[in-house]
């Protein structure tokens, strides 16, 4: 049996934030849509289910700070 974390075990990813927004804002480096970095969404397809799920929770604080800019 495969490990959550796995990049294998892809039955227990997470699913992509991506909205179909895509256009980085070159002063936060953060996809307008999902919030996600270039170097995330480029690695999302390889990454762990464990690091999809730390990505995903990063995600309301750097929508918070975007909201305050």
């Amino acid at each position: 049996m495969r490990d959550a974390d796995d990049p294998g075990a892809r039955g227990n990813d997470p699913p992509s934030p991506c909205i179909s927004v895509c256009r980085l804002d070159a002063s936060s480096s953060f996809c307008t849509g999902c919030l996600r970095t270039l170097h995330e969404i480029a690695a999302w397809s390889t990454m762990s289910a464990g690091d999809k799920r730390a990505v995903l929770a990063a995600l309301p604080a750097r929508r918070a700070r975007e909201q305050d800019r």
